[in-house]
């Protein structure tokens, strides 16, 4: 018979009991886990190789970091856990002092390969250099990555648009026979957890995450878990700088038809509004994706508003040629008018010298040969008394008519300035007024 102080420094001498001689050591010592150790990271840990590995896994959404719409790029910040079972480890916690963890390096185990099919780089955020073990052989791995994935976008909303992007978890090279994945949240679980570690969302509001697995029926193929993250554009930043200095220019452009057609500034303050709407439509060109399959609805309504102003600015170009056109007309109505007046009045004054110089002569005649039957001297006198009194008479008569030319000249001035001043809208500049109206 063993007495009981014996056995009680038998067990503490085995360390079974002991509560100050345990370490991870121990441990990993009695699973034999080393690097030399082949056997847990070189191939998959079952004792059947019929017998497939149970692959647990769960994905949260940190943060939305990007969407670059232009290049179909989603970059989210996820935290990934993966849990399997290695069914070389266990060990019994009450040998050593309870442990039923240990952390170790990750390198030194075997671990499932698992991909996302739309990633398109390498992950940004370091790897988690450890993992851990339990007692009945779960092994687990926790890692916050910075995705870039691909993401077909839909932008015919834009931008009030709601997008969809997909993450989907399988292995590389492993078929369903080998490694099976099991989800372990719901959608309404995954939703809650990530709103509840959500970090930031950049210009985009999450909405929720959807779940799907797909299981393989045939051992051939591979299961596949897509986690769907569904979130929605803020858009009142576009709101406030895209789509109302828009719909202001349009305003600008109408305001337009108030300044008068017949100066050049009306026609420069259009040219100048198509600009600016050109360069935000330029802007819109650089975000939105050029692999649309239809045109987004704000494309369409920047196109029909520039289409609107661009009538606008033919109208006034038209106007304005109609307005020049009768324009040159009645300047050359007016130049006809004066020359017809210069013409009048030189006749006017050439008859009058004809005339005069007809009554001249016949008053000399007349001087001469009148009274022929008087005295030579008598005949002098008489006739320098009547020339004198003569040439008296006919200079009243010259400045007289002369004052009457100059005032008839000034009333055809004054009609001809009235007439230019009070003149009517030609053909052309009426029809010119229509078209404004």
């Amino acid at each position: 018979m063993i007495p009981p102080g014996f056995l009680f420094l038998l067990l503490l001498t085995d360390g079974a009991y002991s509560q100050d001689n345990c370490s991870y050591q121990d441990v990993l010592n009695y699973l034999n886990l080393t690097k030399n150790n082949e056997l847990y990271f070189m191939t998959r840990p079952v004792k059947n190789y019929k017998t497939p590995t149970k692959v647990q896994l769960e994905v949260l959404l940190y943060a939305i970091l990007d969407v670059v719409e232009k290049e179909q790029k989603f970059i989210p910040y996820v935290w990934t856990y993966k849990r399997w079972h290695n069914e070389y480890i266990s060990w019994d916690p009450n040998q050593f002092c309870g442990i039923d963890n240990v952390s170790l390096p990750a390198e030194i185990m075997w671990k499932p390969d698992l991909a996302i099919e739309e990633m398109t780089e390498m992950d940004k955020a370091p790897l988690s250099p450890y993992l851990s073990i339990n007692n009945k052989g779960y092994v687990e791995v926790q890692n916050d990555q910075v995705l870039v994935s691909t993401c077909r976008m839909h932008t015919y909303n834009f931008p009030f648009d709601i997008q969809s992007c997909n993450l989907s978890f399988k292995s590389v090279i492993h078929t369903a026979k080998d490694i099976r994945l099991v989800p372990l949240d719901n959608s309404s679980e995954a939703t809650d957890w990530s709103r509840d570690m959500m970090l930031t969302q950049y210009e985009w509001l999450f909405i929720n995450m959807k779940v799907t697995f797909k299981n393989a029926s045939d051992l051939q193929d591979q299961d596949i878990i897509i986690y769907t993250i569904n979130m929605k554009r803020r858009s009142v930043l576009y709101i406030a700088n895209f789509i109302l200095p828009v719909l202001f220019f349009l305003g600008l452009d109408l305001a337009s038809f108030l300044i008068s057609d017949s100066r050049g500034e009306k026609l420069s303050f259009k040219v100048t509004v198509l600009l600016a709407v050109t360069v935000l439509q330029l802007i819109l060109n650089e975000i939105l994706p050029a692999s649309s399959n239809r045109i987004p609805l704000v494309a369409i309504y920047c196109i029909g508003i520039f289409t609107l102003m661009m009538l606008s600015l033919l109208e006034t170009i038209f106007v304005m040629y109609l307005m020049e056109k009768d324009s040159a007309s009645q300047d050359n109505e007016t130049n006809e008018d004066r020359s017809t007046s210069e013409d009048c009045n030189q006749q006017g004054k050439a008859n009058f010298l004809k005339c005069y110089g007809e009554v001249h002569k016949s008053t000399q005649n007349t001087c001469i040969y009148d009274g022929a039957g008087e005295t030579q001297t008598e005949l002098l006198s008489i006739t320098k008394e009547h020339n004198s009194s003569k040439q008296v008479e006919e200079y009243q008569a010259l400045e007289k008519v002369s004052g009457e030319l100059r005032e008839m000249e000034k009333t055809l001035t004054l009609l001809l300035d009235s007439r230019k001043e009070e003149v009517k809208p030609g053909y052309w500049t009426r029809g010119a007024k229509r078209i404004v109206k």
